[in-house]
């Protein structure tokens, strides 16, 4: 099977977006990408320090430009940061120039998985698991609107994960053809 255009995986911090991004890109024998990667690539700084200096607004302007200049260029596997698919204008892109598949995973998954990282700028609060519950209740209308869903358990392994994320994009016949 060929891809067709670019998976872009959407989801909520510690939903294994970059990790089953990473094992589908293999499966698929494309490239795997991560719009956060390209965004700190390009400002020589972190999320966390571009979100303190700059703000969340700038941010989320250059990851629109980022995942823009992704999509148009060879069908990929592309990972996103969890709040890129909020945006309108993140999700037409996406639906106009690649497809979209929600690594759905519930509250106590997605905090087993985030409770002991730093790197989480929008945990960085008193209550990370309240917060993080408020996030994924607010998140979780937007990532509905996702073209496919492939829920996540524990009992899944990364590999496991990207074969069942490739089954949902063999329905599809503009994603994937015969090569």
């Amino acid at each position: 099977m060929r891809l067709k255009k670019t998976v872009v995986l959407v989801g909520m911090m510690g939903a294994g977006k970059t990790a089953v991004g990473t094992a589908l890109a293999r499966l698929l024998n494309v490239e795997v990408l991560d719009s956060d990667e390209e965004i700190t690539r390009a400002a020589d700084r972190s999320i966390a320090e571009i979100f303190q200096r700059d703000g969340e607004a700038f941010f989320r302007d250059r990851e629109y430009e980022v995942i823009g200049r992704l999509l148009r260029s060879a069908p990929a596997v592309l990972s996103t940061g969890g709040g890129a698919f909020l945006a309108e204008r993140n999700r037409d892109q996406i639906r106009e120039f690649g497809v979209s598949v929600w690594l759905r995973a519930d509250l106590d998954l997605l905090w087993s998985r985030v409770r002991h990282k730093n790197t989480r700028p929008l945990l960085r609060t008193a209550n990370p698991r309240q917060t993080l519950t408020e996030l994924y209740h607010a998140r979780q209308p937007f990532y509905e609107l996702a073209d496919l869903v492939v829920d996540s358990t524990p009992e899944y392994s990364v590999e496991e994960m990207a074969e069942r994320v490739a089954q949902a994009l063999r329905s599809r016949s503009d994603v994937m053809e015969e090569a």
